[in-house]
């Protein structure tokens, strides 16, 4: 049986603390969703291609990417962002 996980509510800047570095989860937000790329092997250390990293916001980068955001279908969904604490 799956446990269900509580999503979670986060500031941007409450997102920054989730980086991937030091043992920390990999989360970004993308259209106001919060994902999770622990686990992902496209995500080491919270970096994907030295060039977009985890604890942001990836929205507009997203938009230069050679995908869409379909591309995050299968990726874990923890939460989403709000505006204020």
């Amino acid at each position: 049986m799956r446990t269900l996980r509580k999503m979670v509510d986060l500031t941007f800047n409450e997102l920054k603390k989730y980086d991937g570095k030091n043992g920390k989860s990999a989360y970004f937000a993308c259209g106001g969703i919060i994902y999770d790329v622990s686990d992902s092997t496209f995500f080491p250390d919270g970096e994907h291609m030295t060039a977009h990293f985890c604890g942001q916001d990836l929205t507009e980068e997203l938009k230069k990417a050679p995908h869409g955001e379909d591309y995050f279908f299968d990726i874990k969904k923890v939460g989403k962002v709000i505006t204020s604490d």
